[in-house]
């Protein structure tokens, strides 16, 4: 899996999915200044990478979670792998809004399931895990049974393992952000000093404020 991890994130960065900006970082929706900038839709428009997603997806599942009789797609991210992975596998599709419409029947889970699936959740990034897991919440609040989530990419917060951890979700991905800064490094996208600042960001991202303004001990 470690050279599929490579592979993804070469790819990531390649197409501009991946942006890395230590001397002018960006702002995340959360308030975080982050000196990296992630957008997986963009593997929609290239379909290479589109099918590199769809496969290297279907092969987690299958892996990691033979029993899946059902797949559901996070809005907006991942609804279109989730329904691509789906079709693969030969599954039941929905995907679960971030809330619940406020017109027609209200739906908060878009499609319908047989009773009792056994879920396997489709992530297109992972952050601190917090949308994700409302979505595996609301699933098994309609009374699904989510039994893990396959998801493109994380930043492997500590934050983020310990939400998983506490809510009993088994997370695996293709490629996270440690594989990344090895790629990078290897390509010769950021300097040995840049790497160890992205390093330290992803310890302690809520505490990061800029290149020149970093203190990970306060």
């Amino acid at each position: 899996m470690e050279q599929i991890a490579k592979k993804f994130s070469s790819m990531l960065l390649e197409i501009g999915a991946i942006k890395l900006s230590a001397d002018a970082p960006f702002t995340w929706a959360s308030g975080w200044k982050s000196p990296i900038y992630t957008d997986n839709r963009k593997t929609l428009a290239f379909p290479e990478v589109r099918s590199f997603v769809k496969g290297a997806l279907v092969a987690l599942i299958r892996e990691h979670f033979p029993a899946a009789t059902a797949v559901a797609g996070v809005a907006t991210g991942a609804i279109a792998q989730g329904a691509l992975v789906a079709d693969v596998l030969g599954l039941p599709y929905c995907y679960v809004r971030s809330k619940a419409k406020e017109h027609g029947m209200g739906n908060l889970i878009e499609g319908t399931l047989p009773e009792g699936s056994k879920v396997v959740v489709v992530e297109d990034l992972i952050s601190t895990g917090g949308s994700s897991l409302k979505a595996v919440a609301a699933l098994r609040a309609a009374g699904f049974d989510v039994i893990g989530m396959a998801a493109s990419y994380t930043y492997g917060f500590p934050q983020a393992e310990k939400a998983f951890c506490e809510a009993n979700v088994k997370l695996f991905t293709i490629s996270n952000y440690a594989t990344t800064m090895l790629v990078a490094k290897e390509k010769g996208l950021v300097s040995e000093a840049d790497a160890e600042l992205l390093s330290v960001w992803r310890k302690m991202p809520e505490k990061w404020t800029g290149k020149n303004n970093v203190d990970i001990n306060k």
